[in-house]
């Protein structure tokens, strides 16, 4: 499988097709990737024919196995053929439970079908006794063939780098993992709000919170822990307003001896695949400029009566870490966002040598743009706003496709349409196609919560629009 240099063959910018045929459904599989979604059969037939399914690597042993099984019978029939060939003489009862006086076609037929169906039944039950143990944590429900399938698949999926932070990132991890195990999740570290802000402040350390929600969106544990994960104490106590999951990472540190190994090993806690990485391992201060005015803190960036004009880390120009370097540099697709503009996406870009290791790597890089706007940072933006306010930062030419959202028809919260705070991100098709990127318009609206994007519908964008 490799990856498309180039898109199709179109203008650069946008392409020549009315924006109605880009957002066409996505129903067929792409070319060279096979399907690596989940499956979760419901009925038994369907999970015995998951393992005659290529990409699964089981049947070259079962056909090994029976092979072997076949030598056997040959040799266990010729040293009948030698006992019958000796004057032995068998008792009357032996010639009806040989069933001789059928036909020896018949017989043969009906020996091996009784034959096939014992070994397959004692392969499946096997299967089921020897592995049902060890893969019992990710899927309750689901079948082992379904589990190995699934799991062959991923390992075929591209390296690919998430980088951003928040809520809209973890949604886009939760879909994409179903697609491939090789993900390197680059996480802000910007964040000193609610929970994370306090244990920051008290104790010195990263802020948790943005790694813990990558965690439990990467995880591949029971549902409850995930739940525990993310539980947050209310009250009037000394725990209030902090997460498990928090106090869990920062528990782990202290054992460990350092943030990054915490992460690691609570990623083999929660079995999550790939690894999250922090952008810089320095503690930084993210600062915005808006008007005379400079807001101090990530948390303060938002608030104000006048909006963003800049956004900058103190201390300035924190180096990137190296394991987040390596994973770029490494990398077949890198995808930035979803998540907010100036405290979850620029805060990564802003460390230094960031963006030029985007620039030197070889991957496909993919902006996500938001599906709504958020008040305080990008009030009636669209999606080339966001672009110009990328490379007011840190330059142009770093993406190389964008994908903006195209279904406006879902309502927005009703406390949004009342004050005007939220609106819906909007593609303006002649700005948008000066810039030297390709555009993919798509659904990819939560029908839930339609001012965020559906994990499901986004990874599968990415996955057939951009990697194919």
């Amino acid at each position: 499988m490799a990856l498309a240099p180039t898109p199709d063959p179109e203008p650069v910018g946008l392409p020549d097709r009315p924006l109605e045929s880009v957002d066409d459904p996505l129903t067929a599989p792409a070319s060279g990737l096979p399907r690596a979604e989940p499956v979760a059969p419901s009925r038994r037939g369907e999970a015995v024919r998951l393992w005659f399914r290529p990409g699964i690597y089981v049947k070259r042993w079962l056909l090994l196995l029976f092979a072997s099984i076949v030598i056997l019978s040959l040799g266990a029939g010729y040293a009948l053929r030698a006992v019958y060939s000796a004057d032995v003489t068998f008792p009357d009862w032996v010639q009806p439970l040989t069933l001789q006086f059928l036909p020896r076609a018949v017989r043969a037929v009906l020996f091996a079908a009784i034959g096939v169906g014992m070994l397959m039944l004692s392969v499946y039950k096997l299967g089921q006794s020897v592995l049902g143990p060890f893969l019992s944590l990710g899927g309750t429900g689901t079948s082992i063939a379904a589990r190995i399938y699934s799991s062959r698949l991923q390992s075929k999926g591209p390296r690919l780098v998430a980088i951003g932070g928040g809520t809209g990132m973890s949604a886009m991890l939760r879909g994409i993992k179903k697609y491939t195990n090789r993900i390197s999740a680059i996480v802000t570290v910007a964040d000193d709000g609610g929970s994370s802000g306090r244990l920051r402040n008290e104790y010195r350390v990263l802020p948790p919170g943005d790694f813990r929600q990558c965690l439990t969106a990467l995880a591949e544990t029971e549902p409850l822990m995930t739940q525990l994960f993310q539980h947050r104490w209310t009250g009037e106590g000394s725990l209030s307003g902090h997460s498990f999951g928090n106090l869990f990472i920062m528990a782990m540190a202290e054992i460990t001896g350092n943030f990054e190994t915490a992460l690691a090993a609570s990623g083999r806690v929660l079995n999550i695949r790939g690894q999250i990485l922090p952008s810089t391992l320095q503690d930084v201060v993210l600062c915005a400029t808006a008007g005379d005015e400079i807001r101090v803190g990530e948390s303060r960036v938002p608030h104000g009566l006048t909006p963003v004009d800049r956004v900058f880390l103190d201390p300035p120009s924190p180096p990137i870490n190296p394991e987040a370097e390596l994973a770029i540099l490494d990398a077949e697709l890198i995808i930035v966002g979803p998540g907010s503009l100036y405290t979850s996406i620029l805060p990564n870009l802003l460390v230094d040598g960031m963006v030029e290791a985007l620039r030197a790597s070889p991957a496909v890089k993919v902006y996500v743009c938001n599906v709504a706007t958020q008040p305080g940072e990008t009030h009636g933006f669209n999606v080339s706003r966001h672009l110009d306010v990328i490379e007011e930062h840190v330059g142009g030419n770093v993406f190389d496709y964008v994908i903006a959202n195209s279904n406006h028809s879902l309502p927005l919260p009703a406390s949004a349409v009342e004050d005007g705070s939220i609106t819906r991100v909007v593609f303006d098709r002649e700005r948008a196609a000066a810039k030297p990127v390709h555009y993919i318009l798509a659904d990819v609206a939560s029908p839930t919560v339609s001012t965020h994007h559906d994990p499901e519908k986004l990874a599968r964008v990415i996955m057939k629009r951009v990697w194919r």
